[in-house]
């Protein structure tokens, strides 16, 4: 099916699909696999130094010839290194998390990259329109990862009207079913994390897929809650161990230390029990693991039969 909307016309790409920008899963090999099915494909900066970021621009770019982005994420102690490569290298898109990217604006905008903040509040959403974002994806606390506290369905209408610019959906988009969704809340756009991780392209251990494909509906968890920074995982050794040390009152380092390393754990050694499997609430609806122009198709070609069957019930 055919889907435009500004989303498609400001970034120059074929569907309004974003692929999430996932620290040690969203590489070179993943982002020009989703350029190249159509959507926008995101490099995630994650913590990484300047240098492997230039490096993953450069390998996007001779994979693909699509627009493509990076996400940055603002608490990274590389982030001034980081967008002074973004700026240089005329990276087409700029995602950003966890803060306010404000003072690198006028500098990104200056070369002609698009500014895309995640926003998990209505306040920040019209703060970075104010700052000259482009557009902003507005995320649920479905979604993996670092997670705020309101829902996709809550959010999204609510930052649809507080601000002109366009609006992504994310958090909880699996299939056809939720990209019609987002759009019936006013989204202009849908970014998606979890769904593409599990994609052939996707670079990530092979254990880590597995454990989502077996997840059930109730195994995505919210660990950190007391550190002020939680984050949405599969359940396993670790976050039951999260879980204690916070019933516990266990000081904010020690929760911090029991963490360190547990996403490279997963995503790069393939450990299940003591890696940080970040995923979203969908996780239960992936049964499969195939190419991210597979996923792409059955994303978009399912949202006629979705809107069929809407109108069917409203017939009925």
């Amino acid at each position: 099916m055919k889907m435009q909307s500004r989303i498609c016309d400001i970034f120059g790409i074929r569907y309004p699909v974003f692929q999430g920008g996932m620290a040690w899963v969203s590489t070179a090999e993943l982002a020009a696999a989703v350029s190249n099915a159509g959507g926008l494909g995101i490099i995630a900066a994650g913590n990484a130094p300047a240098d492997w970021v230039a490096e993953q621009v450069a390998k996007c770019r001779t994979m693909t010839d699509k627009p493509f982005g990076v996400n940055v994420m603002l608490m990274s102690p590389y982030v001034d290194e980081v967008m002074e490569v973004l700026v240089r290298e005329r990276v087409p898109v700029v995602a950003t998390g966890a803060g306010n990217p404000g003072k690198y604006i006028p500098a990104l905008k200056a070369v002609g990259t698009k500014i895309v903040p995640v926003v998990p509040s209505v306040a920040l959403a019209k703060k970075m329109e104010k700052d000259g974002a482009d557009a902003v994806v507005a995320e649920g606390t479905e979604s993996g990862g670092h997670v705020g506290e309101l829902t996709t369905m809550a959010l999204v209408p609510q930052v649809v009207d507080a601000v002109s610019i366009p609006v992504l959906a994310a958090g909880g988009i699996a299939d056809a079913r939720g990209v019609v969704a987002a759009f019936a809340l006013g989204a202009e756009g849908v970014q998606i994390g979890t769904r593409f991780l599990c994609s052939t392209e996707c670079t990530a251990h092979e254990n880590y897929k597995q454990a989502i494909v077996a997840a059930k509906d109730r195994d995505a968890v919210v660990t950190g809650r007391s550190t002020g920074h939680p984050v949405r995982c599969l359940k396993n050794k670790l976050t039951r161990e999260y879980d204690r040390m916070e019933k516990e009152g266990a000081s904010i380092e020690e929760i911090e230390k029991l963490g360190a390393g547990g996403l490279r754990n997963a995503t790069v050694e393939g450990d299940t029990q003591m890696g940080s499997m970040m995923a979203g609430q969908i996780s239960g609806m992936i049964a499969d693991i195939k190419p991210c122009q597979q996923i792409m198709e059955e994303l978009l070609d399912g949202v006629s039969g979705v809107l069929a069957g809407i109108q069917e019930r409203l017939d009925a």
